[in-house]
């Protein structure tokens, strides 16, 4: 089960030709493993630029993926990621999510670019 980050999510809900790749992963989302800071992300972001209703319905549909809370041991994995790797803190969440879960991390975000389990679907096909 892939960990999605927000930049996935954002990219299918806008029906772009990158999110168009990625749409067999939301056709089981059972199958997705999502960050409760990528649930902050999306409301924040679906909110802002669609609706709070949408944003709602877009949550409730992540609630169907593996949802992974933020806890102790993953706080400190990130924090460790974030001076180790230079990440923001939010990226570190999820990347730490990913690497505590043993599973891959799918992102449009190139500053994710190199790290291991990533698999970086760049914008523009680049």
């Amino acid at each position: 089960m892939p960990v999605v980050d927000t930049s996935v999510w954002i990219e299918w809900l806008c029906d772009t030709p990158l999110g168009a790749q990625f749409a067999p992963h939301f056709a089981a989302p059972e199958r997705c493993t999502v960050p409760t800071i990528v649930q902050l992300e999306l409301a924040k972001w679906v909110a802002r630029e669609v609706s709070e209703e949408a944003a709602d319905r877009v949550i409730a549909f992540t609630q169907t993926c593996a949802v992974v809370d933020l806890d102790s041991r993953l706080a400190l994995r990130a924090a460790d990621l974030c001076k180790s790797r230079k990440l923001a803190t939010s990226d570190a969440i999820v990347y730490a999510t990913a690497l505590e879960r043993g599973e891959d991390l799918i992102t449009c975000d190139a500053h994710f670019e190199g790290l291991e389990g990533v698999v970086l679907a760049r914008k523009g096909g680049a």
